[in-house]
């Protein structure tokens, strides 16, 4: 496999997709190793109980493996996509929490990469999600 040219700049990533931006989502890190996303959340992203949302949970986890996807993308490649994605919801987290979302690779091939991202507070595990992303 050829690796891409560096990709853009861990702050730059979520400016190229809107939706993470107006989430608030942070990148911290972004390499072919592992891409870290932070966030706070906020009472919109909450259920009715004051807790992570599994579908914010879900988003958080598929932007922080779609963003380390991108940085391993082969040579001529024009994006990446989702392709499959599970998410098992651990624990809860409640609304003012520093979500810290950190995605690494399983498998890096020509056509496919798979992630695994562990979203956290602290210590505590909150989701784990696998993800595949096609190559476009």
């Amino acid at each position: 496999m050829t690796s891409a040219a560096p990709g853009p700049a861990p702050t730059d990533i979520a400016a190229m997709v809107p939706f993470a931006g107006h989430l608030g989502f942070e990148v911290i890190r972004c390499d072919r190793d592992a891409c870290i996303v932070e966030v706070t959340l906020r009472p919109e992203h909450c259920t009715a109980g004051g807790t992570a949302h599994g579908g914010f949970l879900m988003t958080l986890a598929d932007f922080a493996g779609a963003a380390g996807a991108w940085m391993v993308l082969p040579e001529g490649a024009k994006g990446t996509t989702t392709s499959d994605s599970k998410t098992n919801m651990i624990g809860a987290a409640a609304a003012g929490s520093r979500l810290v979302a950190t995605a690494t690779p399983v498998h890096i091939g020509r056509r496919t990469s798979v992630w695994q991202t562990r979203v956290t507070v602290g210590d505590k595990l909150i989701s784990l999600t696998m993800q595949t992303q096609m190559v476009l």
